[in-house]
């Protein structure tokens, strides 16, 4: 298979036989929606490729290419009557640096500038028309001199990473982020210029993307006519794929290797599945970019699983958009991370927009983490929304986000290295004890801080938080097994081969209970372990070990019990 990983252009991926998967009936589905859109995913989700698809599809001058490009899609068998029919601007904000607001103006303004004279060379407009926007100088003032060049026309705006900036800006320097995007900033009156050529008839149609709302309050006032399709039930799966698509992308890997299709659809749903952004959607959706990333870098020779199950480049850009963390109350926003690596799950009204002069509320931080990626809708109470970690890669993510945070705030440093080598000496030799030692060094520190309410789900986080450290285990917290819920099992995973798998129980003993409370704990994880050892998915493990982790928070003891 060939495999379009980072590929977001259109044409590319269809006429050099690349594997895609047809979401071109969703171009049908805007069209009778209306004709100024907005349509928020995560990164990663498959948006840039997308627009790419409505660019080949409306632009007058692919016309030719249309049957070579489309024919074999579902729009291409089923096409409407404005294909092909439109002049096309395609603009891009991602990559402006935003340092300062002169840097961040003059990006933006060069960005506008290079598309405008892009567009109108590509469209043979006179040279007088291109040399008026090149010596227009603001962007606001740029776009006049486009629509005034192009008013007999209908053109079709697309707007890609229309947040890209701003979202760097609000995580850096919110001051800088209200004086470029607030009332009189230049990004509103770009805007404003779009909404005023659509009134004109000039712009007929409009659709943009990005990740989240952040920028949308801040333009209202400029660009109230686009339709947020965000949260829109019947687009939940027009980005990302759904299991039958993924299951149809597997299947070259299935016959090659004979695979268990059903194994290998599971453990994919585990790592990259999950997302849903309507309570009442009937599916989740895979992020697209972490599956291709997987089927790419499988392993056909030895027909195993890549060694980081997550891009570095993906990461890289979930770590960016980490310091987001960092808006409104820190404090406030921590609880939330904590209660989420804790329980798993975190209430919240979802906000649509932000109103960022306003205070940013827990409400305003949990729907952020929602249009990231970083949570997801698992379903709804009678005011509020349920909102759930999506998957194992997004879970990590969170650990590792939430080791951070422990050692900026507790003024500690949790070794790497020696981390690395606790968790290989357990997965090797069987040894758990360089891990206990690594976790009572911790525990020393955060048992005067901020575990003063400590209870085995505290002492559980903290566990899993050194144990996502390594890729060599799959991690599974409190997985639901005939109504029981061990609650962490470290199991193996491909491509790495251990003699040794995991199950840990961990039991809290308050001090005020003394010496009875902590033998009742003992004896109580023991019973509870040798009941797990006794369920048929339990037993069936090869090479397991099972321990029962007991601790006050400050002393720690350990029973083995197979």
């Amino acid at each position: 298979m060939k495999i379009p990983y980072g590929l977001s252009n259109f044409k590319k991926v269809i006429t050099e036989d690349f594997v895609y998967v047809d979401k071109t009936a969703y171009i049908a589905a805007l069209e009778a929606d209306g004709q100024y859109h907005f349509l928020l995913r995560p990164r990663r989700f498959g948006k840039s490729l997308f627009i790419s698809a409505l660019e080949y599809y409306y632009d007058v001058k692919h016309q030719a290419d249309f049957d070579a490009i489309f024919s074999q899609l579902h729009i291409g068998q089923h096409p409407t009557p404005t294909r092909s029919s439109y002049q096309v601007l395609f603009m891009e904000f991602s990559g402006i640096a935003t340092d300062s607001a002169e840097s961040v103006y003059h990006a933006f303004t060069h960005k506008v500038d290079l598309a405008l004279q892009r567009t109108l060379k590509r469209y043979h407009y006179p040279p007088e028309a291109i040399a008026s926007v090149a010596q227009s100088p603001s962007p606001y003032e740029k776009m006049e001199s486009f629509f005034k060049a192009t008013e007999e026309q209908k053109i079709f705006v697309l707007i890609d990473e229309y947040d890209h900036f701003a979202n760097s800006m609000l995580a850096d320097d919110p001051k800088l982020f209200q004086s470029v995007m607030g009332k009189g900033g230049f990004v509103r009156s770009f805007y404003e210029t779009i909404k005023t050529a659509t009134q004109r008839g000039t712009v007929d149609r409009i659709f943009i993307t990005g990740v989240t709302p952040l920028m949308l309050d801040s333009m209202t006032s400029g660009f109230n006519i686009g339709v947020n399709l965000s949260l829109n039930e019947d687009f939940n799966a027009a980005m990302g794929f759904t299991q039958a698509e993924v299951a149809a992308l597997i299947q070259p890997l299935v016959d090659t290797c004979q695979l268990d299709a059903g194994l290998l659809l599971n453990d994919l749903a585990h790592w990259y599945n999950g997302y849903r952004f309507h309570p009442k959607a009937l599916e989740t959706v895979y992020n697209a970019n972490m599956t291709l990333y997987f089927l790419r870098n499988f392993s056909v020779k030895n027909c195993s699983y890549p060694e980081q199950m997550l891009d570095e480049n993906i990461a890289s850009d979930y770590r960016k958009i980490m310091a987001l963390f960092s808006i409104g109350d820190r404090e406030a926003n921590y609880q939330v991370l904590d209660e989420l690596v804790t329980t798993g799950t975190v209430k919240a009204q979802q906000q649509r927009k932000f109103e960022l002069d306003k205070n940013f509320s827990r409400d305003d931080f949990i729907s952020l983490l929602a249009y990231m990626g970083f949570v997801t809708i698992s379903g709804s109470s009678l005011t509020q929304t349920v909102f759930a970690i999506p998957n194992h890669v997004i879970r990590e993510l969170y650990f590792h986000y939430f080791k951070v945070e422990l050692e900026r705030r507790n003024q500690i440093s949790i070794p790497n290295q020696s981390l690395t080598q606790a968790i290989e000496l357990l997965a090797l030799q069987n040894d758990i004890q360089p891990l206990l030692n690594e976790m009572q060094r911790v525990l020393q520190v955060l048992s005067n801080r901020d575990f003063m309410k400590m209870d085995e789900k505290h002492i559980k986080t903290l566990l899993l938080t050194l144990l996502y450290h390594s890729p060599v285990y799959y991690i599974q917290s409190e997985r639901e097994m005939n109504h029981r819920y061990p609650d962490i099992l470290l199991l193996e995973r491909s491509p790495y081969a251990v003699p040794h798998q995991h199950l840990i129980e961990l039991k809290y003993a308050k001090k005020s209970e003394g010496v009875k409370g902590w033998e009742a704990k003992r004896e109580e994880g023991i019973t509870q372990v040798q009941g797990y050892l006794q369920l048929p998915e339990i037993a069936a493990l090869p090479k397991l070990s099972a321990w029962v982790l007991l601790t006050d928070s400050e002393q720690l003891d350990v029973v083995k019990i197979q």
